[in-house]
C-alpha cells in the first residue's frame, strides 16, 4: 500500500490522476505514466545516437556491422567499432548517466535550477586538485586522475555544504557560496597551472577540457561499480523527493528529518559528479541542463532522477557524435560541446521570470 497526494492507494483503490498502480503481491507502486511515456522515448533517442556514433567515423560501418560486433559476432570492424568506437560510447553512458543524476539530486537539494555540481564548486574542486597534482608531478598520468578528482570534488562539495548551513540549508546562500568557491578554485587552478611542471601543466589543460577520446574500459569499469552501487541510495532519494519539498515547520510536526536526507542526497550527488570528472574530465553544463530538460518533459513536482540519467547519457553521447564530426578529421574535446550549449541555456535561465523550483514563472500582482 502506497500513498500520493493525500489519497492511499491499495486494494481496489484508483490510482490518482496521471499515475498507474503497479502491483506484485501485497506491493504495490505508483508510476507517474508521463515519466514513463518520457523515459521510452528517451531510450529510443539513446539506442539511435549509440548506433549513429558506433557506425558514424573516417570510416562508416553499416548498423548491421555494429549489431554484429556488440552481440560478439565475427565483423571484418570489430577493431575500429569494438576496440575504438565501443569503449568511448559506454565511457560517455556513464559519464553523462553520472552527471545527470548529480545535477538532480543537488537541484534538488538547492531547489535551485541554476544548482549544479559545476556551478556550486564540486567541479572544481575536482578540477583543481587534478590539475595541482598533475602539474607538481604529483600524479604522473591520467589514470591515477579519478581518485584525486573524486577526493578533490568531496571536500569542495562537503566545504559548500558546511559553509551554506546557518540553522539549516538556505538554497540561496548554497548556490552564492558555490559560485565564490568556484571561482576561487579556478583561480587556485590558474596560479597551479603557470607555476607547475610545462609539460605537466600541458598534460593538465588537455584533462581540463573534458574528452572521451581514448577513453576506454579501464574508466568504464570503475564508475559503473560505482553506479551500481549507487542504485539503492538512488530508489532511497526518488522516495525522499516527496518529503524534501515540505518546508522546516512542516516537516518537524511529521518528523522527519530533513537535514539527514539533505546531507545524504547532496553527498551522492558531490560523489557522482567527482566520478565522472575523475572519468572524462570536467563536461561542463551536462548536470546543469539534463535535470531541467528532463522537468520539462516529465512537468512533474520534482525532478525526475531517471529521466535525468538518460537524458544526461543522452546529451553527452549526442555532443561526443557532434565533436567528432563537426570538424572532422579533426576531434573537438566534448566538453567544448557542452559548453558551447550550457553557456546559452545559463544565460537563458538567469534572464527568465523567477520561477519557483520545478514551477511556472511568477507573475508580478496575481498569482
Amino acid at each position: 500500500m502506497s500513498a500520493q497526494g493525500g489519497r492511499t492507494v491499495g486494494r481496489g483503490a484508483v490510482s490518482p490522476r496521471g499515475y498507474a498502480v503497479l502491483r506484485a503481491g501485497r506491493a504495490s507502486v505508483l508510476l507517474h505514466r508521463r515519466s514513463a511515456v518520457v523515459a521510452l522515448g528517451l531510450l529510443v533517442a539513446l539506442a539511435g545516437t549509440v548506433v549513429a556514433s558506433l557506425c558514424l567515423g573516417e570510416s562508416a560501418v553499416s548498423p548491421v556491422e555494429v549489431v554484429k560486433v556488440v552481440l560478439g559476432q565475427p565483423s571484418p570492424h570489430e577493431l575500429v567499432v569494438g576496440e575504438f568506437r565501443l569503449p568511448r560510447v559506454v565511457v560517455g553512458l556513464l559519464v553523462g548517466t553520472a552527471l545527470g543524476l548529480a545535477g538532480a539530486l543537488i537541484q534538488t537539494v538547492a531547489r535551485n535550477p541554476l544548482a549544479s555540481p559545476d556551478v556550486v564548486g564540486v567541479t572544481w574542486g575536482a578540477t583543481a586538485t587534478v590539475v595541482g597534482l598533475m602539474a607538481y608531478g604529483v600524479v604522473g598520468s591520467t589514470g591515477q586522475a579519478p581518485y584525486a578528482a573524486v577526493a578533490g570534488g568531496l571536500v569542495a562539495g562537503l566545504l559548500v555544504y558546511a559553509l551554506a548551513w546557518r540553522r539549516g540549508l538556505h538554497a540561496q546562500r548554497f548556490v552564492l557560496i558555490g559560485i565564490g568557491i568556484s571561482v576561487a578554485l579556478s583561480s587556485l587552478t590558474s596560479v597551479f597551472l603557470t607555476k607547475g611542471d610545462g609539460f605537466q601543466a600541458q598534460a593538465a589543460k588537455v584533462w581540463m577540457t573534458g574528452s572521451l577520446n581514448g577513453a576506454g574500459y579501464d574508466q568504464a569499469g570503475w564508475l559503473a561499480w560505482v553506479l551500481l552501487a549507487a542504485v539503492p541510495v538512488v530508489l532511497w532519494a526518488a522516495r525522499a523527493q516527496r518529503s524534501i519539498s515540505f518546508d522546516d515547520a512542516t516537516a518537524v510536526g511529521l518528523g522527519l528529518r530533513l537535514d539527514r536526507i539533505r546531507l545524504g542526497m547532496a553527498l551522492l550527488g558531490i560523489v557522482l559528479a567527482s566520478c565522472a570528472a575523475g572519468a572524462a574530465g570536467p563536461v561542463d553544463f551536462v548536470a546543469l541542463m539534463a535535470p531541467q530538460i528532463a522537468l520539462r518533459l516529465v512537468r512533474s513536482a520534482q525532478v525526475p532522477l531517471f529521466c535525468s540519467a538518460l537524458t544526461g547519457a543522452l546529451v553527452v553521447v549526442l555532443a561526443d557524435l557532434i565533436a567528432r564530426r563537426l570538424m572532422a578529421p579533426t576531434e573537438l574535446p566534448v566538453g567544448v560541446v557542452t559548453g558551447m550549449v550550457g553557456a546559452p541555456y545559463l544565460m537563458w535561465l538567469l534572464i527568465l521570470p523567477r520561477t519557483p523550483f520545478g514551477g511556472t514563472p511568477i507573475r508580478r500582482g496575481g498569482s
